[in-house]
């Protein structure tokens, strides 16, 4: 639609996609407050599904693959490393890394690696920190002992053990959700974590990766507008052609780069400012030597 619009300027409604997301998931036909994290998880898993159907059906009859379907097509080809998937699609080449779950036993020194695909991290957030510290606290070592005891194959037997989550390959674009809905006990309900995280606008995963050369660019950044987790509103702000543009419904407008640090959070709990970055997008960069 919007490629092929014959005004300059001008905004579009995206009602034939809510059409079809109400369609495809009951979830998102009522009149009530969405996530936007559940969203993007539905979204990107729903059109691999769709890609990899797609895919299929070419391969099954090559005579009738056209020329209009390539825009939606799989992406040739395999990522960088050694992890292959049965169909990679441009989700996949966008969004996928593989993050190593590192499991040592503290009896044999046995180290036990299982590996899993992600298409965003969720982490954790603490009061006046940063994105460089959650993804440290991310990666931290944790020890497994007394009832968490780890079940070692070469010892045949439970045993204590350390515990650690790596990213073993890391993706072009890094998509950061930051926990900011948590569960009080002691309220009986959710709560909205208002909390000040710093995130740069340039990113490397340290404490993270081994042999990391991958520098990442801040280029979105989703904003919750609201004091709790049941209501509120969605803004966002992107980087496009090296300007920042703010988005609000149908108001588009230029932006400098300096609105980005508005939605760190507040440093203290109880602060009129609710809007808060919820989900950051960051692309690879190359380094230049």
């Amino acid at each position: 639609q919007i490629s092929n619009q014959k005004k300059k300027t001008g905004v579009i409604a995206p009602k034939r996609f809510i059409q079809r997301l109400k369609k495809q998931n009951e979830l998102f036909r009522s009149y009530m407050h969405q996530d936007a994290h559940e969203f993007l998880n539905f979204l990107l898993n729903e059109l691999v599904d769709i890609l990899e159907k797609e895919c299929k059906a070419n391969k099954e009859t090559p005579q009738n693959s056209s020329s209009n379907k390539s825009s939606n097509g799989p992406i040739n080809g395999q990522p960088n490393g050694s992890h292959k998937e049965p169909e990679t699609t441009w989700v996949h080449k966008c969004f996928q890394g593989i993050l190593t779950n590192q499991t040592k036993c503290l009896r044999c020194e046995t180290v036990t690696d299982r590996d899993e695909t992600f298409l965003d991290l969720s982490l954790d957030i603490e009061q006046n920190s940063s994105i460089t510290s959650c993804l440290k606290n991310f990666s931290s070592t944790e020890t497994l002992n007394a009832e968490d005891k780890f079940f070692c194959d070469k010892c045949c037997s439970l045993q204590e053990a350390q515990k650690r989550m790596k990213i073993k390959k890391q993706p072009n674009i890094l998509v950061i959700h930051l926990k900011r809905f948590k569960y009080i006990e002691q309220l009986g309900r959710y709560k909205k974590l208002t909390y000040r995280v710093v995130f740069p606008l340039e990113l490397k995963l340290m404490n993270t990766v081994d042999n990391s050369d991958l520098e990442y660019s801040l280029f979105a950044v989703l904003v919750h507008v609201g004091s709790g987790p049941n209501h509120g509103h969605y803004i966002s702000v992107v980087k496009s052609h090296n300007h920042w543009l703010f988005f609000d419904d149908e108001t588009v407008e230029m932006t400098d780069e300096s609105m980005v640090q508005t939605f760190f959070g507040s440093a203290q709990e109880f602060s009129g400012n609710t809007d808060n970055g919820y989900i950051l997008f960051y692309e690879s960069v190359s380094k230049t030597s």
